[in-house]
């Protein structure tokens, strides 16, 4: 059950992270959330119990210092990206790239200083005791991820109170997923403790999530912590996916009319390039349809009927003067305007007219 919640969760981190970065290509921005996304995707799979006795093959206990360092790094970008989504970016900059720096650094240096690491899955926490560099690892490592949390609940505790809709909900989410992570946290400083003091140290094996209280804080809450993050991290992008379908549906629409107007004058066209968002191209065939239609005399004041009228008789009247509204009920009476126009025009079309596209 453990291997299938790390893989689980680690595929689904990964997934998201690999969308996130194809849309950051496209767009130029969100290139750190997407790095974060796929850093913990890869340490979920990482420390996988199955992973981890491949990884050992390599180097004794190779795969927790590598799912612990892609871990800081996923911190640090889920940092970087909560500061820009909180209008922060610039503050605590360097400290946060400087604490990363040292972080992987000293994790990296005792783990190769520490001798006789173990080669069995789970075996590495029952050497604190006789390998002083192991304490600084683990010490180091959650110091880091505490600050952190810390770091992202503060920036996203000041955030939520300005946001609203989905970025409030977004938000909302990251502070309960570092509720999760900071018990995580407290756990593992316990253990430490535990096994650091303890006369004869044993083994603690898990054999389910939430078995015992131990494991739901060491194995269960950082899963549901990382999921949360994946969550709150994605929900504020669902209304621009929501809008990006509507102008797909919309440029759909519009394509037939936009079509037939180019044909009859080749002049409206702004751009041949298929390039930029999709409102930018939706703003570009509304702007070449508005110019056709004006040429053909087709005014703003028209209805949707008379408007098709007007294009299958080619009358060519002088276009009334309308005065110009604020750009957003610009925008969507034009949406409004044009649609029924191209659906109008769908319906009846013009003999000779360029069929809809498929």
């Amino acid at each position: 059950m453990i291997n299938a919640l790390f893989f689980g969760v680690g595929l689904f981190s990964f997934a998201v992270g690999l969308w996130r970065a194809v849309r950051a290509r496209r767009t130029g921005a969100g290139v750190g959330l997407a790095t974060s996304l796929i850093a913990l995707g890869i340490a979920f799979c990482l420390l996988a119990d199955s992973a981890q006795a491949l990884e050992s093959q390599l180097y004794p206990s190779l795969g927790r210092l590598l799912s612990n360092l892609a871990t800081m790094v996923a911190a640090y970008g889920i940092e970087v990206t909560v500061a820009e989504i909180g209008g922060v970016a610039e503050r605590r900059r360097r400290v946060r790239l400087g604490a990363l720096t040292v972080a992987l650094v000293v994790l990296t240096v005792s783990f190769f200083a520490t001798r006789g690491l173990p080669t069995g899955v789970g075996l590495f926490d029952t050497l604190y005791r006789s390998n002083p560099t192991l304490v600084v690892y683990i010490a180091v490592y959650t110091l880091y991820l505490g600050f952190a949390v810390v770091d992202i609940a503060v920036v996203s505790a000041g955030a939520v109170r300005a946001g609203t809709g989905a970025l409030r909900a977004g938000l909302g989410i990251l502070l309960v997923a570092c509720v999760f992570a900071f018990a995580y946290l407290v756990g593992k400083v316990v253990d430490l403790i535990s096994d650091v003091t303890a006369e004869h140290p044993a083994m603690k094996l898990c054999h389910g999530a939430f078995s015992t209280v131990r494991c739901a804080l060491s194995v269960g809450f950082p899963a549901i912590s990382v999921l949360l993050i994946v969550i709150g991290l994605t929900v504020p992008a669902f209304p621009a996916v929501g809008r990006s379908v509507r102008d797909a549906r919309t440029r759909a629409v519009l394509r037939p009319l936009r079509e037939h107007l180019a044909s009859r004058y080749p002049d409206v066209v702004r751009l041949e390039d298929t390039g930029g968002t999709g409102r930018e191209r939706l703003l570009t065939m509304m702007s070449e349809i508005n110019d056709g239609l004006l040429l053909s005399g087709v005014g703003p004041a028209l209805s949707p009927a008379a408007a098709v009228q007007v294009l299958r008789s080619s009358a060519n009247t002088v276009p009334d003067e309308a005065a110009k509204p604020s750009e957003e009920t610009a925008f969507a009476a034009d949406v409004i305007r044009l649609r029924a126009i191209a659906q109008a025009f769908r319906g009846s079309p013009i003999p000779g007219a360029a069929s809809p596209a498929q």
